[in-house]
Order: structure tokens, then sequence, then C-alpha cells
């Protein structure tokens, strides 16, 4: 503590290479005294947060300063930063420009919690955009966002070939999203989507839509083979119900009296 006083003082003064040196001090000590330091200007204190190994009380010290966090750079890179305080993580997420969310979502090794906040301020956010960032969105996001988007009806977002493989699958195994019929709608339609997916989801599906997606050059032809004998299996069965219905004078097959 003694032999940093010196270092201390100085870098509350500290201007220029001298500064700069002291941005890679070790010392706690030091770099907390940095930040008192008038001549710190926004590049520098980034440079600071961009370390991997700054002591989590400078991180803490950065997130208690409202006047830092005026300027977004800083409040972009503490947000990002791994080692970044939980609650003030949290607090930073709701701040961020939508797509630098979206780059947050995706950061190896973000915890369970964050990326779920983040994501679900992604979703909060969807009403007010502008289609093409809802697509752009569904390019570039997670499964969640991806479903979500779809959920509201914009089929769009999985109607691109440049949508990740992954986020097909992921979107397919969703608890959630792969239970929503525009979702199921949509991955049938995707060239990424697996045969056997399709074709668990067929039953479900309107005729009219089946109809629609049988249209030549909508999906596949071996596809499209599927689709119209799902058709061709529907009429079949309605035809069936219509001739019950007129022998026993009732849809459930039941005479009436």
């Amino acid at each position: 503590m003694v032999a940093n006083e010196p270092n201390r003082e100085r870098a509350r003064i500290a201007a220029g290479e001298e500064l700069a040196l002291l941005l890679h001090h070790h010392s706690p000590e030091v770099l907390l005294a940095l930040l008192d330091n008038p001549a710190l200007d926004e590049t520098q204190l980034c440079l600071l947060l961009d370390r991997k190994d700054i002591p989590t009380e400078v991180l803490e010290e950065v997130a208690r300063r409202k006047p830092l966090l005026k300027n977004y750079r800083v409040k972009r890179a503490l947000a990002f930063h791994p080692r970044t305080p939980r609650l003030a993580s949290l607090r930073l997420i709701r701040e961020l420009y939508l797509m630098d969310i979206v780059q947050l979502t995706l950061l190896p090794g973000i915890s369970v919690e964050l990326k779920r906040n983040a994501e679900e301020q992604l979703v909060a956010r969807l009403p007010q955009l502008p289609l093409g960032q809802k697509i752009t969105l569904a390019r570039r996001g997670t499964a969640r966002v991806a479903g979500a988007l779809l959920a509201e009806g914009h089929a769009q977002v999985l109607s691109r070939s440049s949508l990740p493989v992954g986020v097909v699958k992921a979107v397919a195994q969703h608890r959630k999203w792969s239970h929503t019929y525009n979702v199921r709608l949509a991955l049938v339609r995707h060239p990424n989507s697996t045969l056997s997916m399709i074709l668990a989801y067929l039953p479900e599906l309107t005729v009219s839509d089946l109809r629609e997606l049988a249209a030549p050059g909508i999906v596949s032809e071996n596809l499209r083979k599927y689709l119209l004998a799902e058709i061709q299996q529907r009429i079949r069965r309605g035809e069936k119900s219509t001739k019950i219905a007129d022998t026993t004078g009732e849809p459930g097959g039941s005479k009436s009296d």
C-alpha cells in the first residue's frame, strides 16, 4: 500500500506518456486514482476497460460514476467486460443500442442470466422496429429473438436462405417458439429445415397454407410431393366425414332420434 503511494499520487495528475503507462499498472489503488485524473479521456478510459485483468473494484467504481457513464463508448465497454458486476451489467444492458445488445448475446462465456436479459430487451423493442431491422435481427441474433419475430407473424425472417442453419435448428427445438403456428409455417418453407421436422408439422397446417406451399417453385419438388399427398389425404378425410354425416344425420356419426 505504502509502496504504491507515489504512483497513486502521480496517477491523479499524470499526463501524456506517463498517463498512458499507468493505464497498465497492476495496482487497483493506482488505477482507481486514475479515475480522478482530469486528463483521463474517453479513449484512455476505454483502453483501461479493455484490459481483461482489470481489478473488479475498478469496474465497480466506473459503474458507480454517472458522469463517466454519460459517454456511450465507456458504457458499452463496461457492459461488455466479463468481470463487470452482475447488477451493473443488468442495468447497462437496458441503455445499449440495438445491435450492441445483439452482439452481447453472442459473446462467448456470457452468463445465462445476462444473455436472457439481453434477449428480453431485444424482444421488448421489436414492436417499434421497421421490418428491415427485424430481418437483420433474425440473421444476427439468437434463436429466441428469431422465434419472437416469427411469432409476430413475420415469416420473412425465416424465408431467407442466408439465415444461419444453427438459428433455424435452434428455433425448431425451442420449447416455446416451435409450438407457434407462424413459426412452424416458416420452418416448413425454409430450405435448411430437415425433412423429418417438416413432415411432423404438415398435419397441423391448414389446407390453404398447404396449397400455397405446394404451388410450383415455392419449395423443393421432393417436399412438394409430400405436401400434395397431405392435401389429398385431407380431401379424402373430408369426403369421408361428409358421407358419414349424410348417413347418420349428424357430423359426429350418431343417429338422431
